[in-house]
């Protein structure tokens, strides 16, 4: 089906732009050092939970986001973890103004968004 290939294609470009050549680079070398990677992990678990949190309208209490905090301080040491997470960023931002132009062509958005 025609809409696949172009699916497909679009794809192709994501592995092919910088940001996700430069992403997957750092991601492989970074996740090389098994500590780091299991620090990146339950970093990422910790924003996890506090963004469901704020998903389900509460705080998320001041023990997480002291955790959140200071791992992203011992994170932040090491320089290529700190560029992992920046061009990591800059993947998903661009990832998400793909889908929500998309979402837009196809009127997925919450009404309640609209005013």
């Amino acid at each position: 089906m025609y809409i696949y290939d172009e699916a497909n294609k679009l794809a192709k470009l994501l592995k092919e732009c910088e940001e996700y050549r430069t992403y997957s680079s750092l991601k492989e070398k970074v996740y090389a050092d098994e500590n780091t990677k299991n620090l990146l992990n339950d970093y990422k678990k910790l924003q996890f939970e506090a963004q469901a949190a704020y998903f389900a309208g509460k705080e998320p209490d001041s023990e997480l986001t002291d955790k959140i905090k200071k791992l992203g301080e011992v994170l932040a040491f090491n320089t290529d973890v700190s560029e992992f997470l920046s061009w990591e960023y800059r993947l998903n931002v661009i990832l998400g103004d793909i889908f929500k132009i998309i979402g837009d062509a196809v009127d997925l958005s919450p009404d309640f968004l609209k005013d």
